[in-house]
């Protein structure tokens, strides 16, 4: 039985506002409130630490798939200071998902992220 609690689902939740924002001012807030400073994101495609870094991510993945949004696709597992959970990026447009993947994460002892490690679990051609 997973050990979930507020805080893992909280730090998730914070995590999808940071993917969702939209606009310069939207983004640096959202990845400052959901990371620490020298908080981390490694998945296939990027390797990054630091808040600037983060956002710059963020944003090259807006440029990408414009008019999309990541959600989350079923519950949030956690425990300690870990937490796991799958997510989708969806067109707001057609509903379609060409993008899903699942990632753990590490919180510090206030609950912002200090490491990510993302997979990809469906990428379309070409990406």
């Amino acid at each position: 039985m997973p050990a979930n609690t507020d805080r893992h689902v909280t730090a998730v939740a914070r995590y999808f506002e940071a993917w969702n924002a939209t606009g310069p001012e939207e983004l640096t807030n959202a990845v400052t409130a959901a990371w620490t400073e020298d908080g981390t994101y490694t998945d296939p495609l990027a390797d990054v630490r630091g808040h600037a870094q983060l956002a710059a991510v963020i944003s090259a993945a807006h440029e990408q798939f414009p008019g999309f949004t990541f959600r989350l696709t079923g519950s949030v597992d956690g425990h300690h200071d870990t937490a796991r959970f799958s997510w989708e990026l969806v067109s707001e447009a057609e509903g379609a998902a060409p993008v899903a993947g699942s990632d753990v994460i590490t919180l510090d002892a206030e609950g912002r992220i200090t490491s990510v490690l993302g997979f990809l679990d469906r990428v379309p051609a070409g990406a």
